[in-house]
């Protein structure tokens, strides 16, 4: 799919892979519409790069409807959504102390990075799918998830955010046969290691990336956010990927800790 003169949207648009993948929709010529909570940074990057921010909650059904209905009202087909708002959160199931996994944290994860992503997946679909076919397959869009490798190889500790990232990778396959009566493809992309704000600055900030980095066979460095979205642009662009889940890790395997 040519992304020149579409509209797209972006959730989790103001910041690290989210960003990223915005700045490259708007290189190849896209109209984006940034879909955060962060409504300064998200407004500047908007201004940035002439797309449009709408503060947004994707756990919200009206809140996503506004921002999906934002696209629609750029003037250019909507034709493209990615997913990146998500949320970490790091306890055992049954801790050094013998308490159980707080219930709430838990369905908090779950509701922002698994439903979260479901209800923009949904919502953009149902609208992309009022477009005209682009070509003699009938293709009529593109949508792109965010896994992570902790939905493969979940690590101690990560019990919630690998279960929220599992549930994207398993809604994958579904959501691409589902969407193909309406010429909608469906990839999930599960990041390994990658460089974003999450991290913080300074020497200590560095010394714990490089401690991070180490595993990695090659490259042997932290993956980047541009490298995310430039891979988010072409799994739009290569229409016969479809249903897959790919990993961008550096031939990472997850240890247990």
């Amino acid at each position: 799919m040519d992304l020149n003169g579409i509209s797209a949207l972006v959730s989790g648009g103001a910041s690290g892979l989210g960003e990223a993948t915005a700045r490259e929709l708007a290189a190849a010529g896209a109209t984006v519409v940034i879909a955060d909570l962060n409504a300064e940074r998200g407004e500047a990057i908007a201004k940035e790069i002439g797309g449009v921010f709408v503060s947004t909650d994707v756990s919200q059904e009206d809140q996503v409807k506004a921002a999906v209905q934002a696209a629609a009202d750029t003037g250019k087909p909507f034709r493209a959504a990615v997913s990146c708002a998500g949320i970490a959160w790091a306890t055992r199931t049954v801790d050094r102390q013998g308490n159980p996994h707080d219930l709430d944290s838990y369905q908090k994860v779950i509701q922002v990075n698994l439903i979260g992503t479901f209800n923009v997946l949904r919502l953009a679909a149902a609208e992309i799918a009022r477009t005209e076919p682009l070509n003699e397959d009938g293709e009529r869009g593109s949508i792109v998830n965010t896994a992570s490798l902790a939905g493969i190889e979940g690590q101690i500790g990560q019990i919630a955010y690998s279960s929220s990232k599992g549930g994207v990778i398993g809604m994958t396959l579904p959501a691409a046969r589902d969407l193909a009566a309406v010429g909608i493809s469906v990839n999930t992309i599960a990041p390994g290691i990658l460089e974003t704000p999450i991290y913080g600055e300074g020497e200590g900030a560095e010394e714990f990336k490089k401690r991070l980095a180490a595993p990695i066979p090659f490259p042997k460095r932290m993956g980047t956010a541009a490298e995310f979205g430039k891979l988010a642009r072409a799994l739009m662009e290569i229409s016969y990927v479809n249903g897959e889940v790919v990993r961008i890790d550096g031939a990472l395997r997850m240890p247990p800790k």
